[in-house]
Protein backbone atom coordinates (compact mmCIF):
# COMPACT_ATOMS: atom_id res chain seq x y z
CA UNK A 1 0.00 0.00 0.00
CA UNK A 2 1.28 3.45 -1.04
CA UNK A 3 0.54 7.12 -0.61
CA UNK A 4 0.96 9.73 -3.37
CA UNK A 5 1.71 13.01 -4.55
CA UNK A 6 1.76 14.56 -7.51
CA UNK A 7 4.27 17.15 -9.37
CA UNK A 8 0.86 19.52 -10.37
CA UNK A 9 0.80 23.24 -9.24
CA UNK A 10 -2.44 24.40 -8.82
CA UNK A 11 -2.90 28.03 -7.40
CA UNK A 12 -5.25 28.60 -4.59
CA UNK A 13 -5.51 31.67 -3.22
CA UNK A 14 -1.73 32.83 -2.30
CA UNK A 15 -0.80 28.86 -2.33
CA UNK A 16 0.68 26.43 -5.12
CA UNK A 17 -1.08 23.21 -4.53
CA UNK A 18 -0.80 19.54 -5.70
CA UNK A 19 -2.78 16.58 -4.82
CA UNK A 20 -2.37 13.91 -2.30
CA UNK A 21 -3.83 10.59 -2.08
CA UNK A 22 -2.99 6.67 -1.04
CA UNK A 23 -4.26 3.36 -1.79
CA UNK A 24 -6.11 3.39 1.42
CA UNK A 25 -8.23 5.91 3.62
CA UNK A 26 -6.57 4.80 6.35
CA UNK A 27 -2.99 5.51 5.12
CA UNK A 28 -3.82 8.79 3.43
CA UNK A 29 -5.30 9.55 6.80
CA UNK A 30 -2.16 8.53 8.55
CA UNK A 31 0.29 10.58 6.46
CA UNK A 32 -2.05 14.23 6.53
CA UNK A 33 -1.93 13.58 10.21
CA UNK A 34 1.85 12.90 9.84
CA UNK A 35 2.47 16.42 8.16
CA UNK A 36 0.04 18.66 9.93
CA UNK A 37 -3.10 18.65 7.31
CA UNK A 38 -6.49 18.92 8.39
CA UNK A 39 -8.74 16.07 8.03
CA UNK A 40 -11.71 18.34 7.35
CA UNK A 41 -10.02 19.16 3.60
CA UNK A 42 -10.73 15.75 2.28
CA UNK A 43 -12.00 15.32 -0.64
CA UNK A 44 -14.07 12.47 -2.31
CA UNK A 45 -15.10 10.94 0.60
CA UNK A 46 -19.38 10.78 0.75
CA UNK A 47 -19.11 11.31 4.70
CA UNK A 48 -16.00 12.77 5.52
CA UNK A 49 -15.60 15.50 3.06
CA UNK A 50 -17.36 19.33 3.49
CA UNK A 51 -20.05 21.09 0.77
CA UNK A 52 -18.59 20.73 -2.50
CA UNK A 53 -15.68 18.58 -1.78
CA UNK A 54 -18.04 15.38 -1.60
CA UNK A 55 -18.69 15.77 -5.11
CA UNK A 56 -14.78 14.74 -5.95
CA UNK A 57 -14.07 12.02 -7.81
CA UNK A 58 -11.74 10.73 -6.57
CA UNK A 59 -10.59 10.63 -2.40
CA UNK A 60 -7.68 13.00 -1.78
CA UNK A 61 -6.83 16.05 -0.20
CA UNK A 62 -5.23 19.37 -2.56
CA UNK A 63 -1.74 20.28 0.02
CA UNK A 64 0.33 23.09 -0.43
CA UNK A 65 3.85 22.54 -1.84
CA UNK A 66 5.19 23.15 1.78
CA UNK A 67 3.60 19.55 2.80
CA UNK A 68 4.33 17.81 -0.72
CA UNK A 69 8.11 18.35 0.62
CA UNK A 70 6.99 17.16 4.43
CA UNK A 71 4.78 13.80 2.64
CA UNK A 72 7.74 13.14 0.47
CA UNK A 73 10.53 13.11 3.39
CA UNK A 74 7.67 10.90 4.82
CA UNK A 75 7.42 8.03 2.45
CA UNK A 76 4.88 9.55 -0.01
CA UNK A 77 5.73 8.46 -3.73
CA UNK A 78 6.66 11.39 -6.31
CA UNK A 79 3.80 10.84 -9.56
CA UNK A 80 3.50 13.13 -12.49
CA UNK A 81 0.26 15.05 -13.60
CA UNK A 82 -0.94 11.51 -14.57
CA UNK A 83 -0.96 9.72 -11.42
CA UNK A 84 -4.22 10.85 -10.31
CA UNK A 85 -5.69 9.42 -13.29
CA UNK A 86 -3.95 6.09 -13.38
CA UNK A 87 -4.69 5.28 -10.16
CA UNK A 88 -8.69 5.77 -10.32
CA UNK A 89 -8.39 3.64 -13.21
CA UNK A 90 -7.07 1.06 -10.99
CA UNK A 91 -9.76 1.73 -9.04
CA UNK A 92 -12.24 1.01 -11.79
CA UNK A 93 -10.37 -2.38 -12.61
CA UNK A 94 -10.40 -3.36 -8.85
CA UNK A 95 -14.17 -3.50 -8.99
CA UNK A 96 -14.69 -6.15 -11.33
CA UNK A 97 -17.57 -4.24 -12.88
CA UNK A 98 -17.40 -4.78 -16.28
CA UNK A 99 -18.34 -1.47 -17.23
CA UNK A 100 -15.52 0.30 -15.42
CA UNK A 101 -12.87 -2.41 -15.58
CA UNK A 102 -13.21 -1.60 -19.70
CA UNK A 103 -13.29 2.14 -18.97
CA UNK A 104 -10.20 1.77 -16.16
CA UNK A 105 -8.32 -0.46 -18.98
CA UNK A 106 -9.24 2.39 -21.63
CA UNK A 107 -8.02 5.01 -19.66
CA UNK A 108 -4.46 3.33 -18.34
CA UNK A 109 -3.88 3.36 -21.85
CA UNK A 110 -4.51 6.79 -22.14
CA UNK A 111 -2.12 7.33 -19.68
CA UNK A 112 0.32 5.33 -21.43
CA UNK A 113 -0.14 7.62 -24.41
CA UNK A 114 0.15 10.57 -22.56
CA UNK A 115 2.96 9.52 -20.66
CA UNK A 116 5.14 8.59 -24.40
CA UNK A 117 4.07 11.58 -25.96
CA UNK A 118 5.19 14.04 -23.33
CA UNK A 119 8.29 12.05 -23.36
CA UNK A 120 9.48 12.73 -26.68
CA UNK A 121 8.31 16.63 -25.94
Amino acid sequence: MTVYVDDVRHRFGNMVMCHLWADTLEELLAMVDAIGVQRKWIQGHPELSIGKAKNASWMHFDIALSKKDLAIKAGAVLTDKFGPVEHVARLNIATGVAELVVYGERRLEQVKRWRETKAKQ
